[in-house]
């Protein structure tokens, strides 16, 4: 069986390369997404869990360590185990420490030890230990001191990590320290769209090519870039705000879907964003509630005017910063639940339905959308929206409203559809 039946051109020559060269230690694929990186790496992760059971039974460890890490464990599900069961059908058995095994036959088990690089807390998940390999998702998100000490606990001889990512700012630590200082210990392969282009839509293609600046650098290229400027470029205030009877007009005989986000606040605003959906997609953001110095009890009277406006079934999508004030809202009848809040996820998510041309602002239902929208800028170091307190409340609020709903779709659509694929990489002689 020819790889070429299983993987790209590009995975093709990664695999390769990987294999030809086993001195590596540290193996960075990074590109935009839809690049093809995550379903190669789910073959690198199984194929180098193999390589450390070999080596344990060698050694005689009974029960080797491997890492697998991500930014917390919805990040590492999400892109991670989720991906192996739909390409391997796997499944695991976790237990109280969100741990598994995988069992090759006549070798020792390895067990899988998740750990989590979004803040320095997640140290205390490896510290001592000493592991036969890592595979670390989303990389370039990953707490420095963190990613350093997986490479630490990788201790043992011939241990391997593989990373994956979509690129960051130009002066990340993961470029300058390693991406951009090759060795034979450091292999970086750099992904396109283009790469992956007969595994993606033709519109999912043609709307990430025709973007421009940094989208277009950083989803379609692959670059690791800087943004300028506002977040939201592609918002025409001239055709996307419109008057509540054309809202009408647009969505009647529709049916339409309404979900609220959640940002929580005190000194700064609290915002409820309720966005709509009909039937072709478009979103319109119909009611924005902003209230400063209110208790949660006030602020639950709010979210039942939006209940009684709207439908008792409504999701409010919060902010998980204030678990207290959730679970307050779920004890009251409210169908609170934790936001999906990546920034750049739900930055895209939004800018993508700007781009489509499929959003639209009911003038009579906001309060700070625009003026938030024009001071809503790129921060040249992160690479992430600027964080301004009292300047962004609304913006996250309409973020958590358009990328959540996406975020649970995707999740939802990630069920089992394993077909002959293990099959064949078992006759292609990856697995």
């Amino acid at each position: 069986m020819a790889l070429r039946n299983i993987f790209t051109k590009m995975q093709t020559y990664v695999w390769k390369q990987a294999k030809a060269n086993r001195a590596w230690k540290i193996l960075i694929n990074y590109g935009g997404k839809r690049s093809g990186k995550t379903f190669l790496d789910n073959f690198l992760f199984i194929s180098n869990v193999l390589h450390a059971a070999k080596v344990a039974k060698h050694m005689g460890v009974l029960k080797p360590q491997f890492i697998l890490a991500g930014t917390d464990s919805n990040a590492i599900y999400s892109n991670v185990i989720s991906e192996l069961y739909n390409t391997f059908g796997l499944e695991f058995a976790f237990d109280k420490h969100n741990n598994f095994t995988i069992k090759f036959p006549g070798l020792p088990p390895v067990i899988i030890k998740q750990a989590y690089t979004g803040s320095i807390a997640g140290l205390k998940r490896i510290r001592g230990m000493t592991s036969f390999g890592a595979y670390i998702n989303e990389a370039s998100l990953a707490n420095e001191e963190v990613f350093r000490e997986i490479i630490d606990r990788c201790s043992v001889e011939g241990a391997k990590i593989i990373c994956d990512t979509n690129p960051d700012v130009p002066t990340h630590w993961l470029k300058t320290d390693f991406i951009d200082n090759p060795s034979d210990q450091y292999l970086s392969f750099h992904f396109k769209l283009s790469d992956n282009r007969e595994n993606v839509s033709d519109s999912f293609y043609r709307m990430q090519k025709e973007r421009t600046g940094f989208w277009y650098e950083r989803n379609f290229l692959g670059n690791w870039t800087s943004a300028e400027g506002i977040v939201y470029d592609q918002f025409d205030a001239n055709s996307m705000i419109i008057s509540r009877d054309k809202f009408k007009e647009m969505t009647k005989n529709q049916q339409v879907t309404y979900c609220v986000g959640v940002d929580w606040g005190w000194e700064h605003k609290n915002e409820m964003v309720v966005t709509a959906t009909d039937e072709n997609g478009n979103k319109y953001m119909v009611e924005e509630v902003s209230t400063k110095h209110k208790q949660i009890y006030q602020l639950y009277d709010e979210a039942r005017k939006l209940q009684q406006k709207y439908g008792f079934e409504i999701p409010f999508y919060c902010d998980y910063a204030n678990p207290g004030d959730i679970t307050y809202f779920k004890q009251h009848g409210i169908n609170a639940q934790n936001a999906y809040k990546h920034v750049l996820d739900g930055v895209a998510a939004c800018d993508e339905v700007m781009s489509e041309h499929k959003f639209y602002v009911v003038k009579e239902g906001v309060v700070y959308f625009e003026k938030e929208l024009y001071q809503y800028v790129w921060d040249e170091n992160t690479g992430k929206p600027l964080k301004a307190d009292g300047n962004d409340d609304c913006m996250d609020a309409w973020r958590y409203s358009i990328a959540t709903p996406k975020h649970i779709e995707r999740m939802n659509n990630s069920g089992p559809k394993v077909d002959s694929q293990i099959q064949m990489a078992q006759q292609a002689g990856l697995i």
